[in-house]
């Protein structure tokens, strides 16, 4: 069980690296509240605002002065974070409107620079008002999809507030794994003993517990959840059970059904290069070396990055072209490629099965020519329609250079970048 918590948790750990990475929409904290709530999961309430204006207004109609305001950016550490204006911190305790009004003006329209977001820091449009919930103990509350379970996992500590891979690594017996069955859910039994074994101090608090394990669940289930993430989950000190913080994760391959939720997405937290890609069904993922791939199929995209590595460089990119690419395609990549300002070289590594050389061949050449190409293009095509590509290049004219060895031709792109 410990074992598919680490799993899980590097999983979410990767998707936080790239926020626009394909596969893993994430919702920002106040889409998140009116999702609990509309299944009936108490939360502390939350209200957001997209001026200082709204927030004075917002913040007036809550009726009391013991308010957070919380800097919505799809990144976690913003507490810690610093905004790019010098501003410090995206999340505060407030006492007034005017306060609410003050602090929105620092935060929005500003990006917001935390561990999870790197230099380049995400841009806040927003912030969300919310009535300040003490909690008396923070518990940890996970839905997740398990590979060796192959099904859904309610994952659960008394040690929440935290980061809880530290939680599973330093005491692994402070882990509760509970397998859930996909069709039925938590039972009333099952989710009451989970609650039993955190330790909730009221009978009231335990049930209460149960009802929203039982709920998440219920979302994750209705919804193609592939991960919902409470932390913390709080037993305030009259003994009722409130979901603090959340964070949700949607399979995209769901979207064509839960097109509710992906109207939510805000590709403004995303890197532009990404969505730009999608739209041509490009898989495409921006990294920080120079050296561009232009590849067909994931497990060769992969070995190509190895390969530059092993050679002294840093692949800028990944970008799995598929199968079906034609040079419409190809040339969309080049520009995308070529819009990034990092890229020396770029190193185009085909195998032809079902993609056809003469296609990828014809690409490169139109975007050459209609993108005044300036950096070095290396290029390595092999399969089908091999001979044709290679005549289509011989006959440009194009300074394009041909390689047949994978070890070759990363190592000429790696130099490019570097000369």
């Amino acid at each position: 069980m410990f074992a598919s918590l680490r799993r899980a948790g590097n999983r979410v750990a990767c998707r936080a690296v790239s926020a626009g990475q394909k596969r893993f929409l994430s919702i920002h904290e106040y889409q998140s509240v009116n999702l609990l709530n509309s299944y009936g999961i108490a939360t502390p309430k939350g209200v957001p605002a997209k001026s200082p204006e709204e927030a004075y207004e917002v913040a007036k109609k809550f009726g009391t002065s013991d308010l957070v305001i919380k800097a919505q950016v799809l990144a976690g550490g913003r507490g810690k974070g610093k905004f790019d204006n010098g501003f410090q911190g995206g999340v505060h305790i407030i006492n007034s409107p005017e306060q609410a009004k003050e602090y929105a003006s620092k935060m929005i329209g500003s990006k917001l620079i935390t561990k999870q977001t790197g230099e380049k820091g995400r841009i806040c449009n927003a912030v969300m008002l919310a009535e300040r919930r003490d909690a008396a103990h923070e518990y940890y509350v996970a839905v997740l999809n398990d590979r060796v379970s192959q099904g859904p996992v309610l994952v659960a500590s008394a040690q929440g507030g935290m980061n809880i891979e530290e939680v599973a690594a330093k005491d692994p017996s402070a882990i509760i794994t509970t397998s859930i069955d996909f069709a039925k859910g938590l039972s009333d039994e099952e989710a009451l003993a989970v609650a039993k074994k955190l330790g909730f101090k009221t009978e009231q608090a335990e049930k209460e517990a149960a009802a929203t394990f039982q709920r998440l669940y219920k979302i994750f289930k209705d919804k193609d959840a592939t991960q919902i993430e409470i932390n913390p989950l709080g037993e305030t000190a009259d003994g009722h059970v409130l979901c603090m913080d959340a964070k949700f994760g949607f399979d995209d391959n769901a979207a064509f059904r839960q097109q509710d939720i992906f109207a939510l997405r805000d590709i403004t937290q995303e890197e532009p290069s990404e969505v730009e890609a999608q739209k041509y069904d490009l898989n495409f993922i921006k990294l920080d070396g120079d050296v561009g791939c232009l590849v067909n199929g994931a497990g060769l995209a992969m070995a190509t990055m190895d390969v530059l590595s092993l050679h002294g460089g840093q692949p800028a990119n990944f970008l799995d072209v598929g199968g079906g690419a034609t040079p419409d395609t190809v040339k969309k990549a080049f520009e995308i490629l070529l819009a990034d300002p990092t890229v020396k070289s770029i190193f185009i590594n085909i195998f032809g099965g079902i993609m056809r050389c003469d296609y990828i061949a014809q690409g490169v050449i139109n975007a050459s020519k209609d993108l005044a190409l300036t950096v070095p293009l290396i290029v390595r095509l092999k399969g089908t329609k091999e001979d044709e590509a290679k005549q289509l290049i011989r006959e440009s004219g194009l300074k394009i250079y041909p390689f047949d060895g994978l070890d070759e031709a990363a190592e000429a792109a790696v130099q490019a970048a570097h000369a």
